[in-house]
């Protein structure tokens, strides 16, 4: 796909000259992605963006003479673009990479160690260049902010018109996640009657400090689960990095959590179709499927089985969406029940919970 009739243009910013070389790589190995230069450090970054206006930055965080995270703020304060930054999968780079999404970068990149996706540099590669493509082609700026306009859709969603609550929420989804769970979870009431399972795909050492923050932002509890944990009330659960969250049911449509590395043959772990499907299995009650911003179609599964058994679906609205991915395949498939607006998914979830 050109964007605009023309390439996309991609500034690499980065002090590693083996990660320059290796991300150019990786973006141009298809023709319509080019690289149209490199930056040693922040300060060099600004400059060369000035210059030649790319459609995106790949921008590392930890850099000498002007950091990542403060080039960042300089870029979204004088020239706002597309930022994807690249981390390092310690918690200090996850807690930095946090605040690069609050600060208005659109995604993120872990390099070293194991990544949330399966280590396949042909996969990564892939990765990168597809959310490079769907964040120009697609994203926004200002995607996230509150929308002004009317929704027929949530009409339809009312407290007292829904004849069949669900007693518990699962909730999946991908880049844009961070700041628009930032914006969904602190409406969410203290006294929410159901669960919320939320898969983000994340990595390890991101998805702690990411339930932390939320936890801090919101009245209602939110937490990542461990081993062993059960489904109660009042709380928000977001699966860890690098495991698939799966269910076994207790007595009274209480749920106990297990982490599992199987399979291993998925994309991303954890997997929103992963989780939903094991939940769909054993939960009997009626279940809230909400697909949000993401790349690609994980979820797809899961959202059509809890369909099929009952439940109840949202996706997000394409307006709100950095990338209308996940949310795309589940409308176009047509079992979404709701269409919403980030800002009013909250009140959906609300008014489609058990009293």
């Amino acid at each position: 796909m050109i964007y605009n009739n023309r390439e996309i243009s991609v500034l690499v910013v980065d002090d590693s000259a083996f990660m320059r070389v290796a991300l150019k790589k990786i973006i141009e190995e298809e023709g319509n992605i080019r690289v149209i230069d490199v930056a040693r450090n922040g300060e060099e970054a600004l400059k060369k963006i000035k210059k030649y206006k790319p459609d995106l930055v790949t921008l590392d965080i930890e850099m000498p003479v002007m950091d990542g995270l403060t080039t960042l703020k300089i870029i979204m304060k004088e020239s706002p673009l597309p930022v994807i930054m690249i981390s390092s999968l310690t918690e200090e780079g996850a807690t930095a990479t946090l605040e690069a999404l609050d600060s208005g970068a659109v995604d993120f990149i872990p390099k070293g160690g194991k990544s949330f996706v399966n280590l396949d540099i042909v996969k990564i590669g892939e990765q990168l260049r597809q959310k490079i493509r769907s964040i120009v082609v697609q994203g926004r700026l200002d995607k996230i902010a509150p929308s002004n306009r009317k929704h027929d859709s949530f009409k339809t969603i009312k407290r007292d018109e829904v004849q069949e609550k669900c007693g518990i929420v699962a909730l999946g989804v991908s880049t844009g996640g961070p700041l628009a769970l930032q914006k969904l979870i602190p409406m969410l009431p203290s006294d929410l009657p159901s669960s919320v399972v939320i898969v983000q795909h994340m990595p390890p050492n991101f998805t702690k400090p990411f339930a932390n923050r939320l936890n801090q932002l919101s009245d209602i509890e939110v937490k990542e689960v461990q081993e062993g944990d059960t489904t109660k009330p009042g709380t928000v659960f977001i699966a860890p990095g690098g495991k698939h969250l799966l269910f076994k049911v207790l007595s009274g449509n209480k749920l106990r959590m297990h982490l599992s590395d199987e399979p291993e043959n998925t994309l991303f772990r954890p997997s929103v179709d992963v989780m939903m499907l094991s939940l769909v299995s054993v939960y009997k009650s009626r279940i809230l499927g909400v697909i949000m911003t993401g790349m690609g179609n994980d979820g797809l599964q899961g959202m059509q089985k809890i369909k099929e058994r009952g439940g109840i679906t949202i996706a997000q609205n394409e307006d709100t969406c950095v990338v209308y991915g996940m949310p795309k395949v589940c409308v176009d498939t047509g079992i979404i029940d709701h269409v919403l607006p980030l800002d009013v998914i909250a009140e959906g979830i609300v008014n489609c919970t058990v009293s």
